[in-house]
């Protein structure tokens, strides 16, 4: 089993070795959204939610999700962050509307962000869902998907078809 790095000698899940990789600049791009009713969406922007600003709150949760990912992914390894920037952009799509959420992240480190800018797109939206609930339960959240990411042994991906 020794091609499979996730796996030890017993066939049991562990975390990868990575202390004789090089540290590199390294990033990652994430999207997700939220459909939201037009309720939601006129409250969201004229900072009428109860719970405070809907949009600085997930924004604040995203980047402390980002921080904490190892902590929630058990075989992610704790790096060290060098920034987190978050965008959020509405698309009208009648009678709804999608809040698109597009984290990226950036370390120089043996490993890469892309856990980290998925952990803290998803994390944004289940904070405008968990603000944004008492109003409508039916907001769907997704897809979340990995736009792009730079650096690192295996090299660049970018999804084709995305737009960021």
């Amino acid at each position: 089993m020794s091609e499979f790095t996730h796996f030890n000698q017993q066939g049991r899940a562990k975390m990868v070795d990575i202390t004789e990789k090089q540290p590199s600049h390294r990033s990652a791009t994430a999207q997700t959204s939220i459909l939201v009713n037009e309720q939601i969406y006129q409250q969201i922007n004229n900072h009428a939610i109860k719970k405070g600003d809907v949009l600085a709150v997930a924004q604040v949760a995203g980047i402390m999700a980002a921080k904490q990912t190892s902590t929630l992914i058990p075989m992610c390894h704790p790096i060290p962050i060098s920034g987190v920037d978050i965008a959020f952009d509405w698309l009208e799509e009648k009678p709804d509307y999608r809040l698109t959420i597009t984290v990226s992240t950036k370390t120089k480190g043996s490993t890469g962000v892309e856990m980290e800018a998925l952990t803290a797109a998803s994390i944004c939206a289940l904070t405008v869902y968990d603000m944004c609930k008492a109003i409508d339960k039916g907001m769907v959240i997704g897809p979340t998907y990995l736009v792009k990411k730079s650096g690192g042994k295996n090299g660049d991906y970018n999804r084709e078809g995305a737009v960021d």
